[in-house]
């Protein structure tokens, strides 16, 4: 059983669905134009590595979470300037120290010299599939304080802030990303022209995800298997880190 949520891209992704109503709930108070529905999704549009990724969560944590998983595997799909910006308005929203907002993005779509020379710093583990991505972003941070120009440790911490944003704010549209830290540091920074005080934290594919039998192993296989993640109470502790 699965709530219609009010929210405008749960609705358009409800809609990718062929819904059978089977029990009416009162509407919510801060949704009061929609009545709350439990429905089942019949002949599901997900793929098969899209199921597969779907988190498996011990508690009742955001579909729209669940959802978001680091593809490989990508159509010949162009992302819209609507759509990115968007994802990119998403990331705006995060939230960072002393409102700096540190980040900065800069992209190039597939086709583009920009988004070949990028791809070209890419790691041997990233490059084979990557190439196939709509959109390649570099993550950036501005790593001093625009008001008195002392080093803002917080910065990369805010632009991983932003990032998640993007990344779900993308995965609410259909669209996957995965980011990468597998590239030549040196080569990214020279090819993206970088002021010393831009810092490179990442680079970022964006795409729609395409079956797994596109990619030659050893990704095709990582693209199907399931995900995994540490219990809470390996990493979550009350009061003390000591037992």
């Amino acid at each position: 059983m699965y709530n219609v949520r009010c929210t405008k891209y749960n609705v358009k992704w409800y809609a990718d669905f062929r819904i059978k109503i089977t029990k009416k709930q009162p509407y919510s108070t801060f949704c009061p134009k929609l009545v709350f529905t439990h429905v089942v999704m019949e002949n599901s549009t997900m793929t098969d590595s899209q199921e597969i990724k779907l988190a498996q969560t011990q508690n009742p944590v955001l579909d729209i979470i669940r959802k978001r998983w680091s593809a490989r595997s990508f159509k010949p799909q162009a992302i819209s300037q609507q759509e990115l910006d968007t994802l990119f308005e998403a990331a705006s929203w995060a939230p960072s120290s002393m409102n700096e907002q540190p980040w900065m993005y800069l992209y190039a779509l597939n086709g583009s010299p920009a988004f070949e020379a990028i791809s070209n710093t890419l790691s041997p583990g990233n490059q084979p599939w990557a190439k196939n991505a709509a959109v390649l972003i570099a993550s950036l941070a501005r790593r001093t304080h625009a008001n008195n120009g002392m080093i803002n440790k917080y910065a990369w911490y805010d632009t991983g802030s932003a990032n998640q944003n993007l990344l779900l704010q993308a995965a609410s549209l259909g669209i996957l990303g995965h980011v990468m830290g597998g590239f030549h540091y040196d080569k990214a920074t020279e090819v993206l022209q970088l002021p010393e005080e831009i810092e490179l934290v990442c680079l970022i594919a964006l795409g729609y995800n395409d079956v797994p039998e596109n990619l030659e192993e050893p990704f095709r296989t990582r693209e199907i298997t399931p995900r995994s993640r540490r219990t809470l109470d390996t990493f979550v502790f009350q009061d003390t880190l000591n037992p």
